[in-house]
Parts: C-alpha cells; sequence; structure tokens
C-alpha cells in the first residue's frame, strides 16, 4: 500500500486540486462533459483530498449535506493502492459522525464492486448518466 495523506476541507482550501484530479479522471480520460463537473455543490460540500508522499494530489471526493458521497476519483498512479478505500472510509466516518443513517451514492457500474466491498448495497435498476452506466448504492449505518 501506498502512503498517503487524506486531508478534509472546504472548496476554497482544496477546490483546486479537487478540480484537477476530477477533470483529469471524468473528463479527459472518460470524456464526460465538463460542465458535469462543475456545479453549485461544491460549495457546500466536506471535501477529501489524497496526497501521495511527494505532495501529488492523486485523488479525491466529497461529502454533501443530504448524506451522498460522490465525485470520487482517483488519478492513475494511485490506483489499487488503498487510497480510494482511506477516502471512502474517512467520508463515512464523518457522515456518521454528523448523524447520517445512511449515505448513498451513484457509482459507475465498473465501479459497483468496489463500493459493495466497503458495505454499499445496490439499490434499483441501472440507469445512465453522462453516457456511463451507474447504479445507486446505499450504506445504512
Amino acid at each position: 500500500m501506498t502512503k498517503h495523506t487524506i486531508r478534509l476541507g472546504d472548496w476554497a482550501t482544496l477546490g483546486s486540486d479537487a478540480t484537477a484530479i476530477r477533470f483529469e479522471v471524468f473528463v479527459d480520460e472518460q470524456k464526460v462533459p465538463a460542465e458535469i463537473e462543475l456545479d453549485d455543490m461544491d460549495a457546500v460540500c466536506l471535501h477529501a483530498v489524497a496526497y501521495d508522499d511527494f505532495g501529488a494530489a492523486i485523488g479525491t471526493g466529497r461529502l454533501l449535506p443530504d448524506g451522498h458521497i460522490g465525485r470520487m476519483a482517483v488519478r492513475q498512479p494511485g490506483r489499487g493502492t488503498g487510497v480510494g478505500g482511506a477516502m471512502l472510509t474517512l467520508l463515512m466516518e464523518k457522515a456518521r459522525e454528523r448523524g447520517d443513517a445512511a449515505v448513498v451514492l451513484n457509482a459507475q457500474t465498473v465501479a459497483a464492486p468496489f463500493y459493495a466491498r466497503h458495505g454499499f448495497v445496490q439499490q434499483g435498476e441501472q440507469f445512465e448518466e453522462a453516457g456511463i452506466a451507474h447504479v445507486e448504492m446505499l450504506l445504512v449505518f
């Protein structure tokens, strides 16, 4: 497992690092339209950004006020190193600390097994978002 540090903060503190990761993973790699990555929810979310042992930002995710976790992305060098799971766990802990009874996320179907390994259960039918198959997943505390 690669060494990493995860910082939690608001958009003013972590937004530039989070944006760079999201655009690289979602817009450049997956060809998701750029306007989807820019929304007004970032300002009200708790953000997590993971950094490698050289200080480079390698992963990001966010926790919305309504208990949704989203925008989970890890740059290629960090994939498979435990960074995504560590960020997800930290965001789930923060949701539990603030009293959320459950957390929900819309996962790309290719990533659904990753979330299932962390306790999430698929809810409902598959749907398409930005041309990519997704499914809603739920974790009840």
